[in-house]
C-alpha cells in the first residue's frame, strides 16, 4: 500500500521533472522506474525513494541546452562513477559540515530556478538562453505573447493544488487530482496548447534517447566533467540530507556510504534506458514512511506501479498539457522553500544566518549549483572565523569593599584588563589600541581565563606591551591563563621573561600579591 501511495505522488512529479530537465515526460517516468528498482534495492536505508527531482532538473536544463540529451546522459553516467568514488573515499560525512542556512538558501535558489524555468510552459511562450536569467532577458528581444488557454489551465492546476483539502492528500495527491481535471478539460475542449506527447510503452526508448557508449564524443568529454561533478555533488547532498531528515521520522539511521553506492550504480544504469540523473526525494520518501512502508520493497512496488501506468495510461498521459505540469512545478517550487527556517532566520534577525542564506540563494540562481554550495560554505566559514576571532576587552577598576577591604580607593592605581577571545595576529592590534590610554598606574593585571588560544605574533605584541609598562614602573601580572595558552607562552620563552611568580590563578590572588609587593595595605 505504501508503494502504491508513493507511486501516485511520484507519477505527476516524474512527468513534470522530466520535462523541466530538458528531456521529456517519458524520460522522467523512466528515471523514476529505474531509480525505484535499482537505487531503492541498494539504498542505505529502508525508506529512501529516488527519482527525478527539482534540484537536479535545475542543473540539467542548462546542460541539455549546451550539449543536448546525449550530453545529459553522458554526464549522468559519469556522475554515477564519481558517486562510487565518493563512496569509496567515504566523503558522505562532509555533508554534515554544510551549515543549515546554506542548505536553506540553496533550496530556495533551486525553487526560483524551477519556477523561472517553467515560464515558457506555463504561459505558452518562447525564449532563448542557457539559464533562467538569460531566458527572461530574451523576452525583451523575442517579445512575450502568452497563450491564454495555457495560462488558464496552468492557473487551474495551481488553484486546485492550493485549495485541495490536506486531509485528502494522504489518500490521493493534489497534483495527481489537478492533472486529471486539467487533462479531462483538454480532452473535452481541445484548446491550442502544447501536450506531453507520446509516452512509450517500453522501458527501452529510441536509440537517440538512450546513452550510446559507442557514439560518445570523447573530444567533448572534458566539457562534461564539471557538470557531472555538479550532478554527483548535488546527488550526494540531496540524498544524504533526505536520508538524515527521513531517518528521524522513522528512527532509522542511514548508511551514507551504502547510499552513495546505490546512487552511483543507479545513475550509471539509468542513462542506458534514456533516463535523467536521479537522487533521493524527500517528498516521496516522507510519503512512503507516513504510508507505513517498512522495507525497500515499497520502492520496488512504486516502480512496478509506474510501469503499469506507462502501459495502461500512456495514451491518456500523452494528452496532459505542458502548462499543467508547469503549474505543478510552480506550486512544488513554492513548497520546496523551508518557510519555517526562513521565518526563524529573519524574524530573529540572525544576521550571520541571513547573509549565508541570501548569498547562497543568489549564487544558486546566478552561478552553477556546485559553485553556490562552495560559496555558501566559504561565506559561512568566513563569518564563523570573523565571529570567533572577536577579542572582547574590558578594563575595570577594583571594588575594594567587595574584596573585604574597609574602604574603596586603596587600589585606584591598579587596573584589571579582562580578555575574552583568541589572541592572535588578527586581534593583537585591538589589545594595543585598548591599552594606549593607560598611564600613571602602579600595576596592570591581565585576566586571561577567556583566552582559549594565542599565537607567536600575539605573544610578541604582549611582550612589547609589558616592556613598555615596566619602563613606566608599572608592574604587570597575568591571571587565569589556560593550560594550553600557558604551554605556548612557555615554548615562546614569554614565561621566563615575565617570571613564573607573576602568573597567578585568579585576580584575587594577583591583587594580594600586589598588596605585598607594592606595600599597598
Amino acid at each position: 500500500m505504501a508503494g502504491l501511495t508513493v507511486a501516485a505522488v511520484a507519477l505527476p512529479l516524474a512527468l513534470a521533472f522530466g520535462v523541466s530537465s530538458g528531456a521529456d515526460a517519458a524520460s522522467g517516468l523512466i528515471t523514476a522506474i529505474i531509480a525505484g528498482i535499482f537505487i531503492g534495492v541498494l539504498s542505505g536505508a529502508s525508506y529512501q525513494i529516488s527519482g527525478p527531482t527539482g534540484a537536479m532538473s535545475a542543473i540539467l536544463i542548462s546542460l541539455s541546452v549546451k550539449f543536448g540529451i546525449q550530453g545529459v546522459l553522458v554526464a549522468g553516467f559519469i556522475s554515477g562513477v564519481i558517486l562510487l568514488v565518493m563512496a569509496i573515499l567515504k566523503v558522505g560525512k562532509l555533508v554534515s559540515y554544510i551549515p543549515a542556512p546554506v542548505i536553506t538558501g540553496f533550496t530556495s535558489g533551486i525553487a526560483i530556478i524551477i519556477a523561472l524555468g517553467q515560464i515558457d510552459n506555463f504561459f505558452g511562450t518562447k525564449s532563448e538562453g542557457e539559464n533562467a536569467i538569460e531566458k527572461l532577458v530574451s523576452y525583451g528581444k523575442l517579445g512575450f505573447s502568452p497563450n491564454w488557454w495555457a495560462v488558464g489551465l496552468g492557473l487551474l492546476v495551481v488553484v486546485i493544488m492550493i485549495i485541495y483539502p490536506k486531509k485528502w492528500t494522504a489518500y490521493f495527491p493534489s497534483s495527481l487530482f489537478a492533472l486529471i481535471v486539467v487533462t479531462a478539460v483538454n480532452f473535452i475542449v481541445s484548446p491550442d496548447v502544447v501536450e506531453v506527447g507520446k509516452i512509450p510503452q517500453t522501458l527501452i526508448t529510441k536509440d537517440s534517447l538512450i546513452l550510446n557508449i559507442g557514439g560518445i564524443d570523447f573530444g567533448n568529454l572534458k566539457n562534461l566533467i564539471m557538470p557531472a561533478f555538479s550532478i554527483a555533488l548535488l546527488g550526494m547532498i540531496e540524498s544524504l540530507l533526505c536520508g538524515a531528515a527521513a531517518g528521524k521520522m522513522k528512527n532509522e539511521k542511514i548508511d551514507s556510504t551504502r547510499e552513495l553506492v546505490a546512487q552511483g550504480v543507479g545513475n550509471m544504469i539509468i542513462p542506458m534506458f534514456g533516463g535523467v540523473p536521479a537522487t533521493a526525494a524527500i517528498a516521496r520518501t516522507s510519503v512512503v514512511i507516513k504510508s507505513g512502508g517498512q522495507t525497500r520493497i515499497a520502492s520496488v512496488i512504486h516502480s512496478l506501479t509506474l510501469i503499469l501506468s506507462m502501459f495502461l495510461l500512456g495514451g491518456v498521459m500523452s494528452r496532459i498539457p505542458l502548462c499543467a505540469l508547469a503549474g505543478v512545478l510552480m506550486v512544488t517550487a513554492f513548497r520546496m522553500n523551508e518557510w519555517e527556517s526562513i521565518k526563524q532566520i529573519f524574524s530573529k534577525k540572525l544576521k550571520h544566518s541571513m547573509y549565508q542564506f541570501l548569498i547562497t540563494m543568489v549564487a544558486t540562481v546566478v552561478f552553477d549549483l556546485t559553485i553556490a554550495i562552495v560559496i555558501g560554505v566559504v561565506v559561512a566559514m568566513l563569518i564563523f572565523i570573523l565571529k570567533s576571532s572577536e577579542l572582547k576587552i574590558e578594563i575595570s577598576d577594583i571594588d575594594d569593599k567587595k574584596l573585604g577591604y574597609e574602604e574603596n580607593g586603596i587600589h585606584d592605581s591598579i587596573k584589571i584588563v579582562y580578555l575574552a577571545g583568541p589572541l592572535f595576529f588578527g586581534t593583537q592590534d585591538q589589545l594595543t589600541k585598548a591599552l594606549n590610554g593607560l598611564s600613571d598606574l602602579k600595576a596592570v593585571v591581565f585576566s586571561m581565563r577567556g583566552v582559549p588560544t594565542i599565537d607567536d605574533s600575539a605573544i610578541g605584541e604582549l611582550q612589547e606591551l609589558i616592556e613598555n609598562f615596566r619602563k613606566n614602573d608599572t608592574a604587570v601580572l597575568l591571571c587565569g591563563v589556560q593550560y594550553h595558552v600557558l604551554k605556548t607562552m612557555e615554548r615562546a620563552g614569554f614565561v621566563d621573561k615575565l617570571g613564573k611568580e607573576n602568573i597567578l590563578w585568579d585576580a584575587v590572588g594577583a591583587i594580594k600579591k600586589l598588596d605585598k609587593d607594592l606595600c599597598l595595605v
